[in-house]
């Protein structure tokens, strides 16, 4: 059986692993919780250490986002997530 989504292309080789993923959230790599977007170099070398995965926020250098990464409002979290998605 085949699930609904998977790409008939989809490579599947002598490295493949298959895990079960009921009832959790799977994520390949590492997971940064903690990332102030400051220069797009980042994500190269994230990813050269094995990061996959940013949780970040801040509207730049302002008092409430100091150190927080904190994202205030809607506008906001949609300029941050447009500015990387050529990343």
């Amino acid at each position: 059986d085949v699930m609904e989504g998977v790409h008939p292309k989809m490579i599947v080789g002598t490295g493949t692993d298959v895990i079960a993923g009921e009832h959790g959230i799977v994520t390949a790599g590492g997971f940064d919780s903690h990332i102030h977007l400051i220069c797009p170099q980042q994500a190269y070398e994230s990813i050269a250490a094995g990061i996959t995965t940013y949780l970040a926020g801040g509207t730049g250098p302002s008092t409430g986002t100091n150190a927080t990464t904190c994202t205030p409002g809607k506008w906001h979290m949609k300029q941050m997530l447009q500015a990387v998605d050529a990343l």
